[in-house]
């Protein structure tokens, strides 16, 4: 009786188009304000400086990082599609996701550094180093498009191991109070949208069941 309650309370309270469409702009506000508060903290996270504890915890190689699988696309497949690499892998949650984000993250900063290694060598040494850098690079890129791919699939994922490490050892207030205004917004704003995407939900289910009753009426009263 409870559950069914809520079910006719929701349908009594959309019933008209306009309160629909109301729901429906405020979701779509809110949807928005998640975007921002999220570019934000990216923004603010993407500033913060890379403790050196992190990057001593890399990985040795770029590819030992991602996988041989995510490595082979990445470093062969031309044109690079981040989403078909994506539908590709077994991410059965939300945990599988972070997981691969994190060594994504990681494979990224060993590109990088990677393609800001220099040494004085032979000329052939300074070729192989050059073609080197620029595979390190496009590597660095492709992945930090992976990255940005997969939150956005995921727009509810935990922080990765590398922005937590930065909210850790950041020193900058200014920073610190916008990552943590900006976080608790978005987070905010995704609850009210998924909130809201469930009324509507519910609301179109009990709007199909009526019509099923309906039809079904008029079928008996022909009879």
């Amino acid at each position: 009786m409870k559950n069914g309650g809520c079910l006719f309370h929701v349908f009594l309270t959309l019933a008209s188009e306009g309160a629909q469409r109301a729901l429906q702009k405020r979701r779509d506000c809110a949807n928005q304000i998640h975007k921002a508060a999220m570019a934000i903290n990216n923004s603010i996270l993407a500033e913060m400086e890379v403790p050196e504890s992190y990057m001593a915890s890399l990985p040795k190689s770029g590819r030992l990082g991602v996988g041989d699988s995510i490595y082979r696309y990445m470093s062969t497949i031309e044109p690079f599609s981040p989403d078909h690499l994506l539908d590709g892998l077994n991410i059965s949650s939300e945990h599988d996701a972070l997981e691969i984000a994190d060594r994504v993250e990681a494979s990224m900063h060993v590109w990088l550094k990677a393609s800001m290694h220099t040494s004085k060598s032979s000329w052939d040494m300074v070729k192989d180093l050059v073609a080197d850098e620029n595979k390190n690079q496009i590597l660095a890129s492709k992945a930090e498009t992976l990255l940005l791919c997969l939150k956005q699939r995921y727009p509810g994922l935990s922080q990765t191991t590398l922005d937590t490490s930065k909210i850790q050892y950041n020193k900058d207030v200014g920073q610190a109070i916008l990552e943590s205004y900006s976080r608790v917004l978005e987070g905010l704003a995704f609850n009210i949208v998924a909130w809201i995407d469930d009324v509507l939900f519910v609301d179109a289910s009990v709007r199909k069941r009526l019509r099923a009753t309906q039809q079904r009426s008029q079928k008996e009263s022909l009879l």
